[in-house]
């Protein structure tokens, strides 16, 4: 199993970040992005909010790759979809290269 950590910002409005919550709701997450995740190899996923910052870890098969997952996701119209849709909460944490939202974070600690 393989651990990520990422991280992404959400645009700083109240009312933006309370819909981007409303969206992530048991229930509010489309089944089709929720089966995508699965297929692509995401055993366990979670989104942590502080402020405007949004950190995701998730929990993968040993043979997953964010690589292939792009690629998944790219010819995936509804995950598509679902992207163009959380673009209007979310925008990329400062340094973070061109188009991505969510960047891939260091690990500095473990115990």
């Amino acid at each position: 199993m393989k651990r990520y950590c990422l991280a992404c910002d959400l645009k700083d409005n109240p009312e933006l970040i309370r819909e981007y919550r409303k969206w992530h709701e048991p229930g509010g997450v489309w089944p089709e992005v929720l089966d995508s995740l699965k297929e692509a190899g995401i055993q366990d996923m979670e989104i942590y909010l502080q402020g405007n910052r949004l950190v995701l870890v998730m929990e993968t098969d040993d043979d997953f790759s964010l690589e292939r997952k792009a690629e998944m996701d790219r010819n995936n119209p509804k995950v598509v979809e679902w992207e163009k849709l959380m673009w209007q909460y979310q925008e990329a944490v400062p340094g973070a290269p061109p188009d991505q939202k969510w960047t891939l974070m260091e690990q500095v600690f473990k115990l």
